[in-house]
């Protein structure tokens, strides 16, 4: 069923790259006060400067080329940073690093600049330097070094753009982390569907299966590099553990009737599922170790869905036992359920932020789909977009940044691709598209890569 050893590609990765987190000499970060407020509304992107990393041999200078590249890209997607033009930079890529000309900067407006150089070692490996200055204070913020394997520059990017997003937004970042989802091709009563794995920006793109069998609702593990899905075998449902790094996959169960969209618990423990037995659904755990499972509702309506809060203590799940397609929140022991949406239309869908604050869930009213979070207690609903058909909310793990995908009416325009990824940011003035090789839909965010 595995199509491409990418467990091997990811473990030569993840070995590849030793991090060394050095003070570089002359930082003043203590005293460096530049700092982006993202709790607002909507958030005016802050001017950045980015140079080219300076290198010294061929190979070294594309790489820094590259590097570059990947951190603005990363920075200008996220809605908060607005890259200024290379261009613009009157100092070279090597005194830029070692003393920048605050005065210049200041005259392109730039409020911060990243700086770098790529060095060759003799063992084979690059040294990877950064700094990030405050141009207002003339400070370096701070200054970050990594050894790695030439082919895995692109990682160290985006680790660099995590540590420049955290720094001036005080947030975790989200850019070194991968995205997994299903594949579709075929024609809509013969739908091949396969599941693809990916770097968050679309890099690093690889099939995981090979398209024989449907696949359904991937989701990662929060705590280990696994993958829990829903497969059919023999026309029948079955949830399966997959294995990134080993490539190796196990059946957790087949169950009787249908299963519904399985997802771990926080601690990566359990797997919580809704299955289906004499046309009712109900919401199950599986506790991965003993492989017991136990019912959590029980109740004549079709409850599915679920999903649990980061703490483990609760359960968000979406039912229709009051007569509606509603969202309904539960002890994670399966008691004292309470319904928390009240709006018109229905509800499905359901995710618990990684912060614990916020629900996303997907919202069907007057014929139109939503994507909208909510806050646990019911509160403070807000849709963050509109469109024909947008569905299955996934979280970057620093909680600010919403994937989901969306599918336009057949035969509407030109493309021939009809469902695709986007993500948008809480405020829901930064939506983008993720781009995929072929249709896209029910994507799964994962952790920060370790």
């Amino acid at each position: 069923m595995i199509a491409f050893p990418y467990h091997l590609v990811l473990l030569a990765r993840r070995l590849a790259l030793a991090v060394l987190v050095i003070t570089l000499a002359g930082a003043a970060g203590a005293r460096a006060e530049l700092r982006l407020d993202i709790t607002r509304g909507k958030v005016e992107p802050m001017p950045i400067a980015i140079s080219t990393f300076h290198g010294q041999a061929g190979p070294e200078v594309q790489v820094g080329r590259d590097i570059a590249q990947v951190v603005s890209a990363n920075l200008e997607r996220s809605g908060l940073f607005r890259p200024i033009d290379p261009k613009a930079l009157i100092q070279d890529a090597a005194s830029l690093h070692n003393q920048p000309r605050f005065a210049d900067l200041k005259v392109i407006n730039a409020q911060a600049l990243v700086s770098g150089t790529v060095q060759g070692q003799p063992d084979g490996r690059l040294r990877v330097e950064f700094r990030l200055w405050d141009v207002l204070a003339e400070q370096q913020m701070t200054g970050l070094a990594y050894f790695t394997v030439p082919e895995n520059w692109r990682r160290v990017a985006h680790i660099i753009s995590d540590a420049i997003y955290k720094r001036i937004t005080g947030e975790e970042g989200y850019f070194d982390t991968r995205i997994v989802y299903i594949s579709e091709t075929g024609p809509a009563d013969k739908r091949i569907k396969r599941l693809a794995i990916m770097d968050q920006d679309g890099e690093n793109h690889r099939f995981l299966t090979d398209g024989r069998t449907l696949v359904l609702t991937p989701r990662f593990s929060p705590s280990a590099p696994e993958i829990t899905y829903l497969s059919y075998f023999n026309n029948k449902p079955r949830v399966y553990l997959f294995n990134i790094d080993s490539g190796r996959q196990e059946v957790l169960g087949d169950f009787p009737g249908m299963t519904f969209a399985p997802r771990f618990s926080p601690d990566g423990n359990k797997v919580i599922m809704s299955l289906a037995t004499s046309g009712n659904s109900d919401i199950y755990s599986m506790d991965l170790r003993t492989r017991r499972v136990d019912q959590l509702t029980n109740s004549p309506a079709i409850d599915t869905s679920p999903s649990y809060s980061p703490d483990g203590q609760r359960i968000v799940f979406e039912s229709d036992r009051g007569g509606t397609q509603q969202l309904y929140v539960m002890d994670a022991s399966g008691g004292n359920a309470q319904r928390i949406t009240f709006g018109q239309g229905r509800y499905a869908s359901p995710v618990w932020s990684p912060r614990g604050d916020l629900i996303a869930f997907t919202k069907i009213a007057n014929g139109r789909f939503h994507i909208g979070v909510i806050r646990p207690d019911g509160t403070g609903e807000r849709l963050l977009n509109e469109a024909f058909h947008v569905e299955g909310p996934t979280w970057a793990p620093n909680g600010r940044v919403l994937m989901f995908f969306r599918e336009r009416p057949s035969g509407e325009g030109n493309r021939s691709r009809t469902a695709r990824l986007y993500s948008v940011d809480l405020t829901g003035f930064n939506e983008r598209e993720v781009v995929t090789p072929l249709d896209a839909s029910d994507p799964a965010w994962s952790p920060l890569i370790p």
